[in-house]
C-alpha cells in the first residue's frame, strides 16, 4: 500500500531561474566588485553578450530588470547602454508600500517609530550642519508659517513641514538612519490626509506649533547643543501625533501611484521656491578606483557565478548560461578594452535652500 502511494506521488518540480535573471545577478556582482558608482557606465550590450555568452534579447531582458529595480538607466543609440544610478527614494517608497499593502499600519505605528528615530537623527546632524543648511532651515520655516487663510495652502504647508526633517537627515552621517527616517517622512507626506470637516483654525494651530518647535530646534542646533535638539525633537514628535489625531488625520489607501508622488514633489518644490543640492554627510569621500583589472576580475567572477547557477543547457537555441564560465578569457579581453571608469560625483540628495 505504501509502495503504491510512492508510485502515485509526483516528483517535485525544481524551478530553474531564467537566463535573464541570472545575467542580471551577474551584472549586479560586476557593479559591486568593480566598485562602480552612480554615473559609471556598464560595458556595451555586445560586450556583455560576449562576456556571458548569451543572446542580445537576454542581455536586454537583464538590463530592463535592473532598470525596473532602479539600479541602472538604459539609453539607446550608438553610444547607449546601461549606466549605474542611485536608487531613488521614491522607488524604495513604492516597494515598501507593496510590502505593507496587506499589513495594518496606523498613524500611531508610524509615530511610534518616528519618536524613536527622529530625535537621534536630529542630534546626530548637529555637528555636521553647515551655514547653507541653516539657511535652508530658515527658508523652510518662512514658507511654512501659516499666514495664508486658504485651506489648501495650509495643507501644502503641512506637507512641506516634512522638508525641515529631510534637511536634518541629509546632514546626518548615519546613512541607514537617514534612509529609514526619510522613508517614514515620505509615508507621512504622501499618506496622511485630514477630513474636510477639520476647522481651518486647527490647521493654523498645528502649523504655528510646528514652526515654533522648528525654531527652537534650529536655535539649539546653531548653539551646538545636540542634547537639547534631541529633547526638543522628542517633544515635537509627541505634539505632532496629538495634533494629527485631534485633526482626524488618517491614512489614505495603501498604495500611492508614481504620478501622485511626482505631483506631490512638484507642489512642494513650487511651495518652497528654489532647490539646493547637498551630498548626504559622509558620502562625499567615497571615490571610485578606476582600475581596469578590478573590473575585469569582477566580470570574470560574475561569469563564473552565473555558470555555476545555471542549469544544463538544452541542445537548441542560444548558448546556455551554464556555458558562461567557458568565456573566462574572453571576458577579460573584452573588459580590458573598456576605458577606465571615472569616479562619479558624490551621490546627491535634494534638500531645500533659500
Amino acid at each position: 500500500m505504501a509502495r503504491d502511494a510512492q508510485t502515485v506521488r509526483e516528483p517535485l518540480e525544481i524551478k530553474q531561474q531564467k537566463r535573464g535573471d541570472l545575467v542580471a545577478e551577474a551584472i549586479k556582482r560586476l557593479i559591486t566588485e568593480g566598485n562602480l558608482l552612480p554615473g559609471d557606465r556598464l560595458p556595451r550590450e555586445v560586450e556583455l553578450q560576449q562576456m556571458f555568452a548569451v543572446s542580445k534579447s537576454t542581455i536586454r531582458e537583464a538590463l530592463k530588470s535592473l532598470e525596473v529595480q532602479g539600479l541602472i538607466k538604459v539609453s539607446t543609440g550608438p553610444s547607449g547602454g546601461g549606466m549605474v544610478v542611485e536608487v531613488p527614494l521614491e522607488r524604495t517608497f513604492q516597494l515598501m508600500q507593496n510590502y505593507l499593502f496587506f499589513k495594518e499600519v496606523s498613524i500611531d505605528d508610524i509615530y511610534t517609530v518616528r519618536q524613536l528615530l527622529e530625535p537621534e537623527l536630529a542630534a546626530g546632524a548637529v555637528p555636521h550642519l553647515t551655514e547653507a543648511d541653516f539657511d535652508a532651515l530658515e527658508h523652510n520655516m518662512a514658507c511654512c508659517s501659516p499666514a495664508s487663510h486658504d485651506r489648501r495652502e495650509l495643507l501644502r504647508q503641512r506637507q512641506a513641514d516634512m522638508d525641515f526633517h529631510d534637511i536634518l537627515a541629509a546632514a546626518n552621517p548615519n546613512s541607514f538612519l537617514r534612509f529609514t527616517c526619510e522613508l517614514v517622512n515620505e509615508m507621512i507626506r504622501q499618506l496622511i490626509v485630514f477630513g474636510n470637516e477639520t476647522p481651518r483654525r486647527e490647521h493654523e494651530k498645528f502649523g504655528t506649533a510646528n514652526v515654533d518647535i522648528h525654531r527652537q530646534i534650529t536655535d539649539a542646533a546653531r548653539a551646538g547643543d545636540a542634547q537639547r535638539v534631541r529633547e526638543l525633537m522628542h517633544l515635537h514628535m509627541q505634539e505632532a501625533r496629538t495634533y494629527i489625531k485631534r485633526m482626524n488625520g488618517k491614512l489614505r489607501g495603501r498604495l500611492i501611484l508614481d504620478s501622485d508622488i511626482v505631483d506631490m514633489q512638484q507642489r512642494v518644490r513650487s511651495q518652497l521656491g528654489t532647490n539646493g543640492v547637498r551630498a548626504p554627510a559622509g558620502e562625499g569621500k567615497r571615490v571610485a578606483k578606476p582600475t581596469t583589472t578590478r573590473v575585469a576580475t569582477s566580470a570574470t567572477s560574475a561569469t563564473k557565478a552565473v555558470g555555476k547557477s545555471a542549469a544544463k543547457p538544452k541542445a537548441t537555441g542560444t548558448k546556455a548560461v551554464g556555458a558562461m564560465a567557458k568565456t573566462k578569457a574572453d571576458a577579460k579581453t573584452d573588459t580590458k578594452t573598456e576605458a577606465a571608469t571615472k569616479a562619479a560625483p558624490a551621490r546627491k540628495r535634494r534638500t531645500v535652500s533659500s
